[in-house]
């Protein structure tokens, strides 16, 4: 059933209202798109009345300004009333693209200037809002989500400032660790992992491959992202392997403890497509190092799919990679910035989740559950039988034709 045919059975939060961060402009003019067209054509008797008031508009974008000082201070302003609206606000903590003057100086903004900047617009509506929601692909800080010494707690600290300003729900992806949603046991924290997009993109960028354990794998880079992994295996219905990585312990390179040795735990990979699952892609030694060993033992192609495409190495890398047969395919979504770069390498594929957003934004509007779209077994699979089923039609098609040209070739003889 599409969307805009969806019957209403409860009424709004609140007049929908979504506020994307510039950091998160492109992404969240393509959710507003969604939302316009599915509310337009939407038909309910319901749509006339008070508690729907505001339902259907040309846009639920709210205008928003931020701007800054001279000395890197900032402010956040709305430009139209948000009294009784339930917002969504939109972040993208890792966009490095976007810059503000220093002291006269450019200076790129961090996660901790977006993070600021959410703050910002939080406090303009803190108060009037009925309701506030943020939707933050990345979550600020996920990398430090646990304390094992003297360090400091950043992602649960993030966590609670956003509560204690009144935040009611948080919509992540690919949470680094879940369980960082214990900082906050009373407000809503959802951790969504995009594996039908990924799947429904990879069958798409790839019209031949086969979806069976005879022919494909899916693969963990470490031991930390099993579960992500076991995830798309059993949804796939496919065998699992993963990555065992010693660490030296006695040193830190680049904020972490450097590989020295990688063991695979899992079946024969020869001759096997693998799918590298992972929930980001930062230097890019990680992939490269997994691919090496894969090929090392015969994969056929190595498809890396990650939620987060963060090139902080830039991306030449992983044109050699490319360039020297070790990764045939790399997956990221636009969750998170994507340069022009990237976007022209063919190599890469682009996971669209803008659609994905906006289904969960008008299902929390009304106040309904979500629990089909953070549970994809069913949509995986008609996506695979669909694609088994025009792959086998395409094969039949060719034999057909090769028949009849060699049979053709025949009489010509």
């Amino acid at each position: 059933m599409a969307n805009e045919d969806k019957e209403i059975e409860t009424i709004p939060v609140g007049p929908l209202g979504l506020i994307p961060l510039k950091s998160c402009e492109s992404l969240g003019k393509k959710v507003d798109d969604f939302l316009v067209r599915w509310r337009s054509a939407r038909q309910s008797e319901h749509k006339s009345t008070l508690a729907f008031a505001g339902y259907q508009r040309d846009t639920y974008i709210i205008p928003t300004t931020l701007s800054r000082f001279g000395t890197g201070e900032g402010k956040g302003e709305l430009g139209t009333s948000v009294r009784g609206d339930d917002l969504f606000l939109m972040v993208d903590v890792c966009n490095h693209s976007l810059t503000y003057s220093l002291f006269g100086m450019k200076n790129h903004m961090s996660p901790d200037d977006h993070f600021q900047d959410l703050k910002r617009i939080i406090s303009a509506a803190a108060g009037k809002a009925r309701r506030i929601n943020v939707i933050m692909p990345y979550l600020y800080e996920s990398r430090q989500e646990t304390r094992t010494g003297r360090e400091s707690l950043d992602c649960a600290m993030a966590l609670h400032e956003m509560v204690d300003m009144g935040v009611e729900n948080i919509i992540t992806f690919d949470a680094h660790d879940p369980r960082v949603q214990n900082a906050i046991p009373l407000k809503g924290f959802e951790t969504v992992t995009p594996m039908y997009q990924f799947v429904k993109a990879l069958l798409a960028a790839e019209p031949d491959i086969q979806v069976d354990s005879k022919h494909m794998m899916v693969v963990s880079p470490d031991a930390h992202g099993m579960s992500r992994a076991i995830q798309f295996a059993n949804r796939m219905g496919l065998d699992l392997g993963t990555f065992y990585k010693r660490r030296d312990y006695t040193r830190i390179e680049n904020g972490r403890y450097p590989v020295v040795a990688m063991e695979f735990l899992g079946d024969k990979v020869e001759g096997k497509d693998i799918i590298v699952v992972d929930d980001m892609i930062s230097s890019g030694d990680s992939a490269r190092e997994v691919a090496r060993e894969l090929k090392k033992r015969k994969a056929n192609r190595v498809f890396i799919c990650a939620t987060f495409g963060m090139f902080t190495n830039g991306l030449e890398l992983f044109d050699r990679y490319f360039e020297d047969g070790l990764i045939d395919r790399i997956l990221t979504t636009n969750l998170v910035y994507q340069s022009p770069e990237l976007l022209s390498r063919k190599y890469y594929v682009n996971v669209d989740m803008s659609k994905y957003i906006a289904l969960i934004i008008d299902n929390l509007n009304h106040d309904s559950s979500i629990s089909e779209f953070l549970e994809p077994s069913e949509r995986v699979q008609r996506a695979i039988e669909r694609h088994e089923a025009e792959r086998k039609a395409r094969e039949e098609e060719k034999a057909k034709k090769a028949a009849e040209e060699a049979a053709k070739a025949a009489e010509e003889k």
